[in-house]
């Protein structure tokens, strides 16, 4: 197989890309690569997690990035960039040219045991939100009922895949991809800047931290710029669809004080 390819298609010059384009493009980039951010959802069911998060969350992310990386590199290696651009699904093209017909069939089988297995992933760690909610007071409690035989929040998941239902019969796959980032990346950027804070209102003598933020200040900062400029980007490429994402998380906060008020006055 190693005359299909040609080193050349990395050396190809693609067309001209606006700033502000490159930005909104990359909000789909950052879907490909979440998933990190759910290990705290489970966080309280993890053995250890003092040891055990941290490693987590490096293994895996890198783990991700290296073998997107290297399959990316040889989608390049088989295919011309031009190819790539207006190929609707780039890994049965590159599998086509490996082995035939057979590879086409093969990659299908690949994305469909890849969509099932990141499904079972979401459907663990998703419905953690709804039930720490529920379990805090701030949503309903019937919503934090745990199964009595597998211990498992079961009225948060069920809750979970029914709205997922209800999103992917009205959503296109870009649109979900899309949305998600706008509407996740603002609590990423939050919890980035809680860093700086924390660190001075809850300095190392009053809340013992076991892991470090590697290249602080330095990190989190470009973080929060970084996702800053994005969604600022994508708000200003596409203002409806982003300003409709934002505009449902901005409608959480009285709903939130309202539930807060709720639980003082209880």
């Amino acid at each position: 197989g190693g005359g299909r390819g040609n080193f050349t298609h990395f050396a190809s010059a693609g067309g001209p890309v606006a700033g502000g384009l490159f930005g909104l493009a990359l909000v789909s980039v950052m879907w490909a690569y979440d998933g990190w951010g759910d290990l705290s959802f489970v966080g309280g069911e993890v053995r250890d997690p003092e040891r055990n998060l941290p490693r987590a969350l490096i293994i895996g992310t890198g783990a991700v990035v290296a073998i997107y990386l290297l399959v990316n590199a040889a989608y390049l290696y088989l295919l011309p960039i031009g190819q790539m651009a207006h190929s609707p699904l780039v890994a049965a093209d590159a599998a086509q040219i490996i082995l035939g017909r057979l590879g086409v069939g093969l990659v299908s089988l690949v994305v469909m045991v890849a969509t099932f297995s990141t499904l079972l992933g979401s459907m663990l760690t998703a419905p953690r939100i709804f039930f720490a909610m529920a379990d805090d007071g701030l949503f309903f409690k019937h919503v934090a009922r745990v199964h009595p035989r597998f211990q498992t929040p079961w009225v948060a998941i069920v809750l979970t895949a029914l709205l997922g239902i209800i999103y992917v019969s009205f959503r296109t796959f870009q649109q979900l991809a899309d949305q998600f980032v706008v509407a996740i990346f603002p609590f990423y950027a939050l919890a980035a800047a809680a860093v700086f804070t924390l660190r001075r209102r809850r300095p190392p003598a009053v809340l013992p931290r076991p892991v470090r933020v590697v290249g602080y200040p330095v990190v989190p900062a470009l973080f929060v710029v970084a996702t800053l400029y994005m969604l600022g980007n994508a708000l200003w490429q596409d203002p409806l669809f982003t300003g409709l994402a934002f505009a449902v998380i901005l409608a959480g906060i009285p709903v939130y004080y309202v539930w807060l008020r709720r639980v003082t006055r209880a």
